[in-house]
């Protein structure tokens, strides 16, 4: 199908096809499965193809219109069951709320995706210490906490699937994002010491770190850098593109297919590691 963006992002990605495959089962139907900061982006793109392969969602967001009206249309796209609910995952208490209205809506939790707003941009001389105070607990405290909500329920089930998002920043540090780079790194580590404690209960923890896919956020970091040099965002983008092996930026939704293996039951045997999706613009060998 031809993805084609309306407005202002039109022009900050060059569209290209992207056919969604459906002949593998990834054994999700039925399942339930959790996407936190899900009425846009990168969390929307990944809770409708899981949606899409018959899995039972549940989104959240901090804004209650947005949360409605993307559960409404991931159903009506993808014909499954889309449970809405008004959560800010920098609140514990809030996170604790949204668990429980999914184990009372569907009974448990079996697939997890904690995903969160990225920190803003700076480099270290720009950040205070309320911004790295902010980032933690936006970028660490709530992976910590949603997992720690939803990992008794797979552990009844005897069968679990943890997806952190984190950013290509983990693996290679990104220009003017300081609080990104160094914060994320700690979600990595927590994820991998919890794959290997996790594993006899057949629980798999994996870290999905995107590179440049085409989102408002992305949209809104090019104009940053714009201000701060002087250009348009199109020339920041234009830089940037002509980095990237594969010559254009991502789309959410190869973000979201890759997320649906990465939680199915084809992936049994994958856990403890860090997959970056940025069309090879991550230069490294491990």
């Amino acid at each position: 199908m031809k993805v084609v963006r309306p407005g202002l992002m039109a022009s900050f990605y060059t569209a290209t096809s992207f056919a969604l495959g459906r002949n593998m089962d990834l054994g999700l139907q039925g399942k339930v499965a959790l996407v936190a900061a899900a009425s846009q982006g990168l969390g929307r793109a990944i809770a409708m193809e899981l949606s899409r392969e018959g899995a039972r969602m549940a989104i959240c967001s901090r804004d209650e219109g947005s949360v409605r009206t993307t559960a409404a249309e991931i159903a009506r796209e993808s014909g499954g069951e889309v449970l809405p609910v008004q959560a800010d995952v920098t609140r514990y208490e809030d996170i604790k709320a949204f668990v429980q209205k999914v184990v009372e809506a569907f009974g448990g939790v079996q697939v997890l995706v904690t995903n969160a707003g990225g920190p803003p941009p700076g480099q270290f001389a720009d950040v205070g210490d309320e911004d790295w105070y902010s980032t933690y607990d936006l970028t660490f405290m709530s992976a910590v906490r949603l997992i720690r909500e939803c990992l008794p329920y797979m552990k009844e089930r005897g069968w679990g699937r943890i997806i952190v998002m984190t950013s290509l920043s983990v693996k290679q540090p990104i220009d003017d994002l300081v609080l990104s780079n160094a914060v994320r790194l700690a979600v990595v580590g927590m994820a991998k010491s919890l794959a290997k404690d996790l594993a006899p209960d057949n629980i798999t923890v994996n870290v999905v770190g995107p590179g440049f896919i085409a989102t408002d956020r992305l949209k809104d970091l090019f104009e940053a850098r714009a201000d701060r040099d002087g250009t348009t965002a199109e020339d920041v983008q234009a830089r940037l593109v002509s980095s990237i092996p594969m010559g254009r930026l991502g789309l959410p939704e190869e973000i979201g297919v890759l997320v649906a293996f990465v939680a199915s039951e084809r992936a049994s045997y994958l856990t403890g590691n860090v997959i970056q999706l940025d069309g090879g613009l991550y230069r490294g060998v491990f």
